[in-house]
């Protein structure tokens, strides 16, 4: 089964008020094999909340010279294509997604799977379903390298869940 396994950051919580998405990470998957991978931050001049900044650490400097939100979003669907798109707490993430398509007149038809809610269907004895929880008791190894709340590497930590999700049937 082919999807894509996506992660965004943005400037704050809700599109509906005008925050947006700056920074996404995808993961091109054929079962629970990476195939290939899209990232980048988006300079979409909007000011970042001082709480999504202490949870991500992008600062406004960091987006300076980034691509724009239409180059970025219009490369991200031709990247998705057609693919069921997965994602830890998908309804957080599809809600940005649907608002920055619709800014440029892009609707968003996908079939969408929530990791977080099949984790807790399927482990529902784990003391939490935050993603690095689930990702670690899955066997994957949470270090250093990982920089969590950062779009690539959250979505890496999402996709191991989603193939352990579908290895496990």
């Amino acid at each position: 089964m082919k999807s894509i396994v996506f992660d965004i950051e943005t400037t704050g919580l809700s599109p509906n008020t005008g925050h947006r998405i700056i920074e996404i990470g995808a993961l091109s998957m054929q079962g629970a094999e990476i195939v290939s991978e899209f990232h980048s931050l988006i300079d979409c001049d909007y000011p970042i909340s001082p709480q999504a900044q202490r949870v991500h650490g992008i600062s406004a400097q960091m987006l300076r010279d980034q691509p724009l939100p239409d180059m970025v979003f219009t490369a991200f669907r031709d990247f998705i294509g057609h693919l069921p798109l997965v994602a830890h707490n998908a309804p957080f993430d599809t809600r940005f997604l649907r608002a920055e398509f619709a800014q440029l007149g892009y609707s968003l038809k996908n079939t969408i799977h929530c990791t977080l809610k099949l984790s807790r269907r399927h482990w529902p004895h784990l003391p939490n379903h935050r993603l690095d929880t689930v990702f670690a008791r899955l066997g994957g190894r949470v270090d250093a390298t990982i920089q969590r709340h950062r779009a690539l590497d959250d979505a890496r930590m999402a996709a191991f869940v989603w193939g352990e999700i579908l290895k496990r049937g």
